[in-house]
């Protein structure tokens, strides 16, 4: 079967982020800001530049509320002060946001178990049943040319795919952090999750963007969990590698984690680089 090119994506961030805490308990992860942007935006417009034109953003019960707010709060007594003040500069990327297409929050099923998988099932009833879809983990944010971009490229070449995931080259022993990707060409045969580097099949790393299929649901079920009790998202994929079926795109952006301070901090600085006039004055700074 040859399933419609997505024009939904489900963006995930309803885990614990303990690394974080205790700025978690109050803020979502993905909330965090890289220059005066949240992580989620990034993905958000990601998926908007690849032409997604509806955003399913999975929180916990405690982040829902806050991303309604951002991307659907008008803030019009802001909005009136800047304007009273001549400042309205200020206020366009508040309309950015707002302007978005479609986006609906909704909360993780809590009766599913722990894991990135859940998530990802908890929106299927936003799935119909002859699309393919793009699931992001809000953890991974992709500088350059977006990954999801890429991936829905993948499916033109591919349209009977099952799923397509996203692949980057990290450095030889740093892929015992990730799931190593195994190749027959662009097919997958397998995935080795942080493998020693001595036994991994590939420096590829899978990485949190995928295209999917409803093929993929039958696989997230709650009878199916892996590793720690866990419902994870690459167990579903991996049961469907028998398909002969299941693509691995080599991305052509910068993949970078968020997922834990460290990474969170030179994702930022990388943004910084990339993006903002001030990184100058940053290096100033260090080298002083």
């Amino acid at each position: 079967m040859n399933y419609r090119t997505p024009t939904k994506a489900i963006i995930t961030d309803a885990g614990f982020a303990s690394r974080y805490l205790p700025i978690t308990k109050t803020i979502p992860k993905a909330m965090l800001p890289l220059g005066n942007r949240p992580i989620m935006q990034l993905v958000v417009e990601e998926c908007i530049d690849a032409g997604i034109k509806e955003i399913i953003i999975v929180a916990t019960p405690e982040g829902k509320h806050i991303y309604d707010d951002y991307f659907h709060n008008p803030v019009e007594k802001i909005e009136k002060q800047l304007a009273s003040q001549g400042k309205m500069d200020r206020f366009e990327p508040v309309k950015k946001v707002l302007d978005f297409p479609k986006i609906t929050v909704i909360e993780q099923d809590q009766s599913l178990p722990y894991g990135n998988g859940s998530p990802v099932a908890s929106a299927r009833e936003f799935i119909d049943d002859d699309e393919a879809f793009i699931v992001a983990y809000s953890d991974d944010v992709v500088f350059g040319a977006g990954a999801v971009k890429d991936l829905i490229d993948a499916q033109k070449e591919h349209p009977d795919a099952a799923a397509i995931i996203a692949g980057q080259e990290v450095e030889h022993e740093e892929i015992k952090k990730y799931a190593s990707i195994s190749l027959d060409g662009d097919k997958l045969v397998g995935l080795v999750e942080k493998p020693a580097p001595e036994d991994a099949p590939s420096d590829l790393a899978s990485y949190g963007r995928y295209l999917l299929t409803p093929e993929v649901f039958q696989h997230l079920d709650p009878k199916n969990t892996g590793l720690d009790g866990e419902l994870w998202t690459a167990d579903a994929i991996a049961k469907l590698i028998p398909t002969d079926r299941v693509f691995v795109k080599k991305t052509s952006g910068t993949w970078m984690t968020t997922g834990d301070p460290k990474n969170y901090f030179l994702s930022h600085l990388k943004y910084v680089k990339d993006y903002e006039d001030y990184y100058k004055d940053i290096e100033d700074f260090i080298n002083k």
